[in-house]
């Protein structure tokens, strides 16, 4: 009877155990009332060279944040996302008399400001270094909070030389450094998200794994549609969509080098089916580095199988589980190179002009919109 009993209470602990510990990830899972539906934004990256030509003050044409709302105003945004970097002298914090006056003016503009970002990378595995990037991280935040931005982008960071082929040991000390900022965040009414950028984080079930170690519900994806190095990123994203806090719409969902074009409609398709509500920040890139995607791609198949590293000089002994990521890594590199030489054209990188890519892209993305919500 006491060894009934002794596995009876073993069963119902380990039941309620594994309840408890389902729940707490069901959790992460973002729930959003009503219908999905969509609003438009721009990411401020898109106009890297002028904004950056402004805030560092160098020659070429330029573009301050005040006249990026005021192009946005023009164009028919609903909103705009204020990456960090172009901030007067970032990575130093602006003045809170800076951040008003910019929250001030994007509200009479009639845009809202639907994010933020930093530059910083959570792979190195130098504890300093995350430390000083988590105070960066923490300071943003209160940036954030006081220009009205509820989300605020970081990066993971590239794949540390010498860690090819250890990713869960890289995810456990970034997830660290995460959760501290996002703890930060649940403070300050701010949300972190994300963004998979083709480095640390190339598939879905490696960002839905982070996000799971994290475990806050004040931590996202921001969902990248051009940076997911599989066969068929659109997959990837409908399967992050559940965590999505933000997005960057990409004119590729091969990367920025990739002559084919976004599909459009079945992002909508996506978006709609599972039930998201939020801002489309679109993002429009220059060819520059557009082969970034693919040569990372090629680094991590070649670490898998097992060629030297730089630093050894000895062959790194890839599991099964890192060459099936580093193959289908290949597989849409070698997909995306394909599809650019079926092309008949393709864009210089030195013809990229976002006052002219911008809006063509925006008119995609508006009657893709209004098509799929009737908008």
């Amino acid at each position: 009877m006491k060894v009934k009993l002794f596995y009876s209470v073993l069963f119902l602990t380990v039941f309620l155990f594994g309840a408890s510990n389902s729940f707490g990830q069901d959790n992460l899972i973002i729930k959003r009332p009503g219908k999905a539906d969509v609003k438009i934004a721009l990411n401020a990256y898109s106009f890297t060279k002028p904004l950056l030509n402004y805030s560092k003050n160098r020659s070429g044409e330029k573009m301050s944040l005040f006249e990026l709302i005021d192009w946005c105003a023009v164009q028919g945004f609903d909103g705009v996302d204020l990456t960090g970097y172009y901030f007067p002298n970032y990575p130093e914090l602006p003045s809170d008399e800076f951040i008003y006056n910019l929250k001030k003016y994007a509200h009479t503009s009639g845009i809202i400001i639907t994010g933020t970002g930093v530059r910083n990378n959570f792979a190195d595995p130098d504890p300093a270094n995350r430390a000083a990037d988590v105070k960066h991280v923490k300071e943003w935040i209160d940036v954030a909070a006081k220009l009205g931005a509820p989300v605020v982008r970081i990066f993971a960071g590239p794949v540390p030389s010498g860690y090819e082929n250890k990713w869960d040991e890289v995810a456990g000390y970034m997830a660290e450094s995460i959760k501290e900022c996002a703890d930060y965040g649940k403070e300050k009414g701010i949300l972190l998200g994300v963004q998979n950028h083709g480095d640390f984080l190339k598939t879905a079930d490696e960002t839905i794994k982070l996000v799971q170690m994290v475990n806050s519900e004040w931590f996202g994806v921001i969902v990248d549609t051009g940076y997911f190095l599989t066969p068929d990123p659109y997959v990837d994203i409908e399967k992050v969509m559940p965590y999505a806090v933000n997005f960057q719409l990409k004119e590729s969902a091969f990367g920025a080098a990739s002559v084919v074009p976004i599909d459009l409609e079945r992002i909508m398709e996506i978006i709609k089916r599972t039930g998201y509500r939020g801002y489309l920040p679109i993002e429009t890139l220059s060819k520059l580095g557009g082969n970034k995607a693919r040569k990372q791609a090629e680094q991590a198949a070649a670490a898998a199988a097992g060629t030297p590293n730089t630093t050894s000089g000895k062959k790194n002994q890839g599991g099964k589980a890192a060459k099936e990521v580093a193959s289908k890594a290949t597989q849409a590199a070698t997909s995306n190179k394909a599809s650019a030489e079926r092309s008949t054209t393709v864009e210089k990188k030195s013809g990229y002009d976002p006052y002219t890519a911008v809006p063509v892209f925006y008119k995609k993305v508006k009657a893709a919109q209004k098509a799929a919500f009737g908008e």
